[in-house]
């Protein structure tokens, strides 16, 4: 997800997506973990879309 996709999201829609996010990386993580991924290049990805995500809402909180 790209900045500019990010910030023309509502804080209810961030939070709904930070969430997802999350969970996705988590769960890619694990299977990559057991056994290695085919394109390794998706968990920093997911990472930084993450830190995208968390860094909007707690902008949009200050």
């Amino acid at each position: 997800m790209k900045q500019s996709e990010v910030k023309g999201l509502s804080v209810a829609e961030l939070q709904e997506e930070l969430g997802k996010a999350r969970r996705s990386y988590s769960d890619l993580k694990m299977a990559h973990t057991i056994s290695p991924l085919e394109n390794p290049i998706q968990l920093r990805g997911l990472r930084r879309t993450v830190a995208r995500l968390a860094t909007e809402l707690t902008k949009r909180e200050q």
